[in-house]
């Protein structure tokens, strides 16, 4: 084994290497100095004598590379911030020359950008903010992204702490950090924003107040997946709320504890938190958490990972723990119409949906309506379906079920002529030049097209059980 992977090592290094750069020639006369074959020396290692090339140049090599490599990151961010500006006045004009009113031109813009570079849409607006503060307010930044002194990050870090600033004084900061000049080579992320902070509080110190004060209105709770069937529940909180409720977690907790309590106090803070929120210990009574699973992995045992709305996929012993009582005790069944059925146990309902997909691509059958609005049935199914935005690279929980053909153009109100939007998607697509429509696949699959003419195509996430048909169809054809 360990032959294989140095074998591998040296291969990749072989690949690596490009053709360093010619070192200097002495102008001293003289012949050169004669190369020296390196000398094993006692500990093992190799000594190398002047003129001798051994692993050390090697080494060298590598990382000249890799920080010739950084600096065109740099440039290329920079050149990038260019043609974005470039593409936004571009699409202006087109917009102006198509009898667009001013205050909608330039919609749908960053939506594109997000798209051309596979991000988020969200991402594709700041990015695009960013080219434009580069560009056109902060020529010193940009010439040291150009440079390789700054990198898009840290750019961006000058960017942020002087948005609330005039293009004047952000102008001004700008010329007084000279960030071309080498002034922050060396500077971690801190002592660029700490910088930065002080120059724009020196120009314009109302606006950086009026700014930590109109922070407060950005409050916020978000969720994020963590590893192993973990989530991060995050608060953006002003100081004094975020403070009181911690001390406030904090001292539960101590006070459990004290009381003899076996749990952490991390854990204590955190099942607190959960039951305060939810008014509940376990935390899921009475919340719809929309969990997404075989009937095999339900009733069989199987191991077929289940799925969990706003987390994504769970292990399917994970899934089945989650439904089984707290104390010792079974499911029991409860009557039930229609396509839901329910079970009920000691601590909290579970009501079983069932779902039917089609046996050869697993995709969730269709029903139709002839309502203009999605009934709340179609509406769980477009969810369940897509699980988040449908817009490629945007995974933005789903705020709107809408028509890919428009119900005034006569799209049907149907599974297959509806999708999940984040908010700021479904507007984008309303823009002039965007279009969206539907096409057959094994499962259900968007094309979104452009004003530019390009078009981008959105497939929707497999259910929990898609890998196993596979498999079975496979085999079933004599495959492995």
């Amino acid at each position: 084994m360990e032959q294989i992977r140095d074998r591998h090592v040296a291969t990749a290094i072989g690949a690596a290497l490009l053709p360093s750069p010619p070192r200097p020639v002495s102008r001293r006369s003289g012949p050169a100095p004669a190369s020296v074959t390196p000398r094993p020396v006692a500990n093992g290692t190799v000594s190398e004598q002047p003129g001798s090339v051994g692993h050390g140049s090697i080494s060298r090599d590598l990382i000249d590379q890799l920080r010739a490599l950084e600096d065109m990151k740099s440039a290329i961010s920079s050149l990038q911030a260019k043609i974005a500006v470039a593409f936004d006045l571009a699409q202006r004009a087109e917009q102006a020359a198509a009898g667009v009113p001013a205050a909608q031109r330039g919609g749908g813009v960053a939506a594109q950008v997000a798209l051309a570079r596979r991000e988020s849409p969200n991402r594709g607006g700041r990015l695009l903010g960013l080219a434009k503060a580069l560009v056109t307010e902060m020529p010193r930044t940009m010439a040291a992204l150009e440079s390789g002194q700054l990198n898009e990050w840290r750019a961006t870090l000058l960017v942020k702490e002087t948005a609330c600033l005039s293009v004047e004084d952000r102008c001004a900061v700008d010329e007084e950090l000279a960030a071309d000049t080498g002034t922050f080579n060396g500077s971690g992320d801190k002592a660029i924003i700490t910088a930065a902070k002080a120059a724009a509080y020196r120009r314009d110190p109302r606006s950086v107040t009026q700014r930590a004060a109109h922070a407060a209105s950005e409050r916020t709770v978000s969720l994020r997946p963590a590893p192993d069937t973990m989530t991060y529940l995050t608060a953006l909180l002003p100081a004094a709320q975020g403070v009181a409720a911690y001390a406030a977690l904090t001292r539960t907790a101590d006070s459990l504890r004290s009381a003899g309590d076996q749990r952490s106090r991390g854990q204590l803070m955190a099942d607190t938190l959960v039951e305060r929120v939810t008014g509940t210990p376990g935390g899921i009574s009475g919340v719809d958490v929309q969990l997404v699973m075989t009937d095999r992995t339900l009733f069989r045992g199987d191991s077929e990972p289940a799925r969990l709305k706003g987390y994504g996929t769970v292990p399917a012993g994970w899934a089945r723990k989650l439904l089984q009582p707290s104390e010792p005790g079974e499911l029991t069944r409860t009557s039930g119409t229609g396509a839901d059925a329910a079970a009920v146990d000691i601590d909290f309902r579970v009501w079983l949906r069932r779902l039917y997909t089609a046996p050869a691509t697993s995709e969730l059958l269709a029903s139709d309506s002839k309502a203009r609005l999605f009934p709340q049935r179609l509406r769980r199914f477009i969810e369940t379906r897509d699980t988040a935005c449908r817009t490629p690279y945007c995974d933005a929980p789903i705020r709107h079920i809408d028509h890919i053909v428009s119900w005034q153009l006569g799209g049907p109100t149907s599974i297959q002529n509806g999708a999940g939007l984040c908010e700021a998607c479904n507007h984008t697509k309303e823009n002039p030049g965007w279009s969206v429509r539907s096409e057959s696949g094994p499962r259900h699959t968007l094309n979104v097209s452009t004003p530019t003419g390009h078009t981008y195509r959105s497939t929707a996430p497999p259910l929990p059980g898609r890998e196993r048909m596979d498999w079975l169809a496979s085999a079933d054809e004599g495959g492995p």
